[in-house]
C-alpha cells in the first residue's frame, strides 16, 4: 500500500522557530518552501518498540536514516531487531526508577516518541473495578509525562529535538467501549499541550499525534472499522515531523475525524458515542 501523506495542515515555520532552529543547529530539511525537521542521523527514542506501531516506528526511522534507535520494551529482546543501529533497551513507563535509569542511559536522545500504552477495552462505568482505567491512567498519562521530564533537559542539550506523544481520536471524543483508555489519552492531549508551551523556549517541537484505528494486536477483535497498516502510519508520522507538523491525523480515518471535530466537536461526540 502507498504511503498517505498526513492530511494535517503543513505550515511553514514562523520566524521565531526558525531563529531558534538556525541557535540549535539542527540540521533541516527543505521541502516546498518549508522547513522542518531532517530525521537523518538522528538519535532516536521509541517507547513500546517491542511490536505494533512502536516496532513499525523503529523500522520507519531506520529508513529515514536515523544514525540510531533506542527500542524500548520491559523485556528487551535484541533478536527482533536485525539492524545495528537499533539499541534494545529496558524501560516501563510506569516506573521512576526505570526512566531515570534510561534517561542516563541515552543522553544523545534528540527525538522522543512516546508510543507506549496500556488498554484495556472496557467502559467507564461497565467495568468489574476502577484498576483497568488506574493502569490505563498511569500508562498513557503519567509514564508520558514522566518520559517528558526526564528528556526534555536532555532534548535541550542536544539542539531541542522533538516529542512525538501518540494520542488517539478517542482524546478528542470519547468512544463509550473504552471509555477509561479515552479519558487517559484525553488527559496526555492537555499534558501534551502544556508540555509544548513549556518546551517552546528551547526548541522543541511537541506533536500530538491523533490515531484512527490501527492494525495492530491492541486493536479491538471483530470491530469492522477500517484500520490503518502500522507501517503505513509510521511513516506518515515521520513524514509529518519532517514538515514540522504539530497536531497530526495520520490515517484516512483520523484525518475524516479530524475534520468533523474542527466543524462540530459535539457531533463528533454524538457519532463516536454510539460507538458502545
Amino acid at each position: 500500500m502507498a504511503v498517505l501523506r498526513s492530511q494535517a495542515a503543513w505550515r511553514p515555520a514562523n520566524d521565531n522557530r526558525r531563529r531558534q532552529l538556525h541557535r540549535f543547529g539542527w540540521r533541516r530539511a527543505l521541502r516546498l518552501g518549508e522547513v522542518g525537521l531532517d530525521v537523518r542521523d538522528a538519535v532516536v527514542m521509541v517507547t513500546g518498540s517491542n511490536r505494533g506501531l512502536g516496532r513499525a516506528f523503529v523500522d520507519a526511522f531506520l529508513q529515514a536514516g536515523a544514525a540510531k534507535v533506542y527500542a524500548t520494551m520491559r523485556r528487551p529482546d535484541p533478536a527482533l531487531f536485525g539492524d545495528p543501529r537499533v539499541q534494545a533497551v529496558p524501560l516501563d513507563v510506569t516506573d521512576d526508577g526505570s526512566v531515570a535509569r534510561l534517561a542516563a542511559e541515552a543522553g544523545d536522545t534528540q527525538i522522543l516518541v512516546n508510543n507506549a500504552a496500556a488498554l484495556t477495552k472496557l467502559a467507564a462505568l461497565g467495568a468489574p473495578d476502577i484498576e483497568g482505567a488506574r493502569m490505563e491512567m498511569e500508562a498513557n498519562y503519567f509514564g508520558v509525562l514522566r518520559m517528558c521530564r526526564a528528556f526534555a533537559p536532555i532534548l535541550a542539550a542536544n539542539g531541542g529535538g522533538a516529542i512525538v506523544n501518540i494520542l488517539s481520536i478517542g482524546a478528542l471524543a470519547n468512544v463509550p467501549s473504552s471509555g477509561s483508555y479515552c479519558a487517559s489519552k484525553a488527559a496526555c492531549w492537555s499534558l501534551t499541550q502544556a508540555v509544548r508551551a513549556e518546551l517552546r523556549g528551547q526548541g522543541t517541537l511537541v506533536m500530538a499525534v491523533f490515531a484512527g484505528a490501527i492494525a495492530t494486536e491492541m486493536a479491538r477483535a471483530g470491530n469492522t472499522t477500517p484500520r490503518c497498516p502500522p507501517d503505513v502510519m509510521a511513516a506518515n508520522i515521520v513524514e509529518a515531523l519532517r514538515r514540522d507538523e504539530t497536531n497530526v491525523f495520520p490515517d484516512t480515518s483520523s484525518a475524516a475525524t479530524g475534520e468533523l471535530y474542527k466543524k462540530d466537536p459535539w457531533a463528533l461526540e454524538a457519532q463516536l458515542g454510539r460507538n458502545r
